[in-house]
Order: C-alpha cells, then sequence, then structure tokens
C-alpha cells in the first residue's frame, strides 16, 4: 500500500477527539483499484495484509 493520509477531528461540544486515516485501495501486484472497475480483496500474508484485485486475487 502506498501513500497513507491522516487527519484528526476535534469536536468542540463534547470534547471528543477522532482519529482516523486513509490509504488508496489498489491491488498489490499491479495497482489498479475501484476506480479502474476492479474488486478488491485484502489477504493476510506472512508479511502482512496485502490487497489483491479480482484478476490477481484468483491466482493466489
Amino acid at each position: 500500500m502506498q501513500g497513507v493520509n491522516q487527519t484528526v477531528l476535534h469536536n468542540v461540544q463534547k470534547s471528543l477527539t477522532v482519529q482516523s486515516s486513509v490509504s488508496k485501495v489498489e491491488c498489490y501486484v499491479c495497482g489498479k483499484g475501484l476506480e479502474d472497475g476492479h474488486r478488491i480483496t485484502a489477504k493476510t500474508l506472512s508479511s502482512g495484509t496485502v490487497l489483491f484485485c479480482d484478476v490477481h486475487y484468483s491466482l493466489q
């Protein structure tokens, strides 16, 4: 996965801090993603969690 963006939101009325992050969803093999019309599936490997498109997931 590439490029993680982080945002911190603060609700002044309740003093609640929420932290979230987002990453672009793309295939570990070819880099194609949802915007290219592919389905994306996460798979946990010994090296960590990786994402595969519908083309490359069927090969795993």
